[in-house]
């Protein structure tokens, strides 16, 4: 499903965007770099359960760590782990394409159950990651792009639901 443009198309069967993914993949490795580049990340347990290019499910543990004094998920946890949920994806989409900055710009939140368990964060729109990142590149100008990534309870309640605005800018030399 390679995204179609003239120059520096994004390859999901190329060596290093599956290198990456599959680090994203294994949990030890994505526990260090939580712990060196994330602590948070690493304190409230946080963990990708699957990561593609086009999809991620991110989970996020109902723990002390994560807790409010009104027993239930941190919203600022929730926050994180949806963003990570995107990012990672956005991480994907860089890969072997030369530098490019990405940054977060807006997150708007919807609360709609209460968090009193563990919470999934899907994020299904890494197409549109893609894409944003091959018109900064087409462009060389900054694109932004507003991903949703849907907090989901263990039984299938959606907890929240989070728009994450990312922007994309290829570096000048």
């Amino acid at each position: 499903m390679p995204v179609q443009s003239s120059t520096n198309t994004f390859n999901p069967e190329s060596t290093v965007v599956k290198s990456h993914v599959a680090n994203l993949n294994t949990n030890w490795k994505m526990r260090l770099y939580f712990l060196k580049n994330l602590p948070s990340a690493f304190w409230w347990g946080i963990k990708v359960k699957s990561c593609s290019p086009y999809r991620t499910e991110v989970e996020l543990p109902y723990n002390w760590r994560t807790q409010n004094p009104f027993n239930s998920i941190y919203f600022a946890a929730q926050a994180g782990a949806a963003e990570l949920s995107t990012g990672l994806m956005a991480t994907t989409a860089l890969k072997g394409r030369g530098k490019i900055s990405m940054l977060v710009t807006n997150i708007e939140v919807e609360f709609l159950k209460k968090a009193s368990s563990t919470i999934t964060f899907t994020c299904e729109e890494g197409i549109k990651i893609i894409e944003a990142v091959q018109q900064a590149i087409d462009t060389k100008e900054g694109v932004k792009v507003t991903i949703n990534s849907t907090g989901t309870l263990a039984n299938g309640d959606i907890a929240s639901k989070i728009k994450i605005t990312w922007s994309f800018k290829v570096k000048r030399r």
